[in-house]
């Protein structure tokens, strides 16, 4: 008999490429058209009024702020609508010096001293009258409502004609698939039959060795890769020993949620200020909630504007971190006194040297006046805080060999440079050239 090959390899080849080439048209046809931009909401004008409520605001942040606020009392009664419930001479008498006010008698000024636990207000005999008149303008101003997100309904313009171009392409597309298909099956049955007629074999190929069998007879080719996988196995190995304990990138969720990118770097509220410790003591400590509440007195709801870059969350979100803080110190807002009932909060721990290791806050950030940054990272711009540097053995002496100590007017290094500066012959030395690198300053 005559041998011929296999018809069955030309009829898969065909409907594979017929299928491939259908499949990519389909894909390219179904990219979804891009949205249309979001139209800017309009900026209302300001009211109209006998102040300017812009400039009144900018007044009332800079006197009012630390004991008013516009919606609740605070030290003082909230402010808003005030314009209507008092007569503007008066508040003119009041705002300048409200002492002079309560002694002369006068009642409505006797009646707020009393109703407000008797706590004088502060004289503000800078203020012109027109200043009084814009922090009342700001004051008589509607309250905001908290605007529901809203979303661009889908109109269809312009989607329309793309939406039926893509169904008659794949329409089309779908049509010539099925008829190569019918023609490959006719093809095929009318080979068949070809073969049967004139009694014809298939010409089979010889099979080739499998390629596992082909590498397991090469010895060499074994032996070269037994090395190689033994080599790669002990360098990974080796990285991830070597990364046990290193807890760089940790960032945990706090009970309170505290954001260092608002506090430390909005506000410019210094490290020290809260982690007083880290200047006289080992360890940097966790700030006492009664540190918080030397601001959050006062700021009971969160103030940023919605559209600063240093806002993550919303301002309901920050509000409500501020209510977890009075609930765990037990502060009223309403009444602005503490019930007495307090809660723990369990912060977690993000910087934990191991127990061998010792570490001194004072000695570097008194003594050697490196900045917290050197090894927390930029703290001001985290939002949720994390630890930034690896603090592995390696990452410490190369820091101590690269650091320059600061001695100008440093007497608890006089001495020792002194003397060092004779041995190197220089002024300028580094922590490592001052013992930096002895075993027994870290490990004792």
């Amino acid at each position: 008999m005559k041998k011929v090959g296999n018809p069955k390899s030309f009829s898969k080849t065909f409907f594979s490429l017929a299928l491939t080439l259908v499949f990519a048209f389909a894909v390219n046809a179904q990219e979804p058209a891009a949205a249309p931009a979001p139209a800017a909401d309009a900026v209302a004008a300001p009211a109209a009024g006998a102040g300017d409520p812009a400039k009144g605001k900018e007044l009332f942040n800079t006197n009012c702020a630390a004991c008013h606020k516009l919606d609740a009392k605070a030290t003082g009664p909230a402010l808003r609508g005030v314009g209507d419930k008092y007569d503007k001479e008066w508040l003119y008498k009041w705002i300048h010096n409200s002492a002079d006010l309560i002694k002369s008698g006068d009642a409505k000024a006797v009646k707020v001293y009393e109703e407000n636990g008797k706590v004088a207000m502060t004289a503000f005999p800078q203020l012109s009258n027109a200043d009084i008149d814009n922090i009342i303008a700001y004051t008589m101003q509607p309250k905001e409502e908290p605007k529901a997100a809203s979303v661009a309904p889908i109109t269809g313009e312009g989607s329309s004609d793309s939406g039926s171009s893509n169904t008659l392409i794949l329409g089309a597309l779908a049509l010539v698939l099925s008829i190569l298909i019918f023609m490959l099956f006719t093809v095929n049955n009318l080979l068949k039959k070809v073969i049967d007629a004139k009694g014809l074999e298939f010409e089979e190929k010889p099979k080739s060795l499998p390629l596992w069998k082909a590498f397991a007879k090469n010895q060499f080719l074994v032996l070269v890769s037994a090395i190689l996988f033994l080599l790669i196995s002990a360098y990974f190995a080796y990285g991830y020993l070597m990364q046990i304990g290193v807890d760089q990138g940790y960032a945990p969720i706090q009970p309170i949620h505290y954001s260092h990118k608002i506090h430390a770097g909005d506000n410019g509220i210094d490290c020290k200020y809260c982690h007083s410790s880290a200047r006289v003591s080992k360890n940097a400590g966790i700030p006492s909630l009664n540190v918080c509440m030397n601001c959050h007195k006062n700021i009971n709801e969160f103030q940023g504007d919605k559209d600063s870059t240093y806002v993550d969350y919303s301002k309901e979100f920050y509000t409500g971190e501020i209510k977890k803080l009075y609930d765990a110190v037990g502060w009223d807002p309403a009444t602005q006194k503490y019930t007495g009932k307090t809660k723990p909060v369990k912060w977690v721990r993000i910087h934990n040297l191991p127990d061998f290791v010792y570490f001194n806050h004072s000695q570097h950030v008194t003594v050697g006046g490196i900045e917290c940054q050197k090894c927390h990272g930029k703290v001001e711009t985290f939002e949720i805080m994390k630890q930034d540097q690896p603090l592995t053995m390696g990452w410490c002496i190369n820091c101590h060999r690269e650091t320059n100590v600061k001695v100008e007017e440093n007497g608890y290094y006089e001495k020792i440079h002194a003397e060092l500066s004779k041995k190197y012959g220089k002024t300028k030395l580094t922590a490592a050239e001052m013992g930096g690198l002895e075993c027994g300053k870290c490990h004792y």
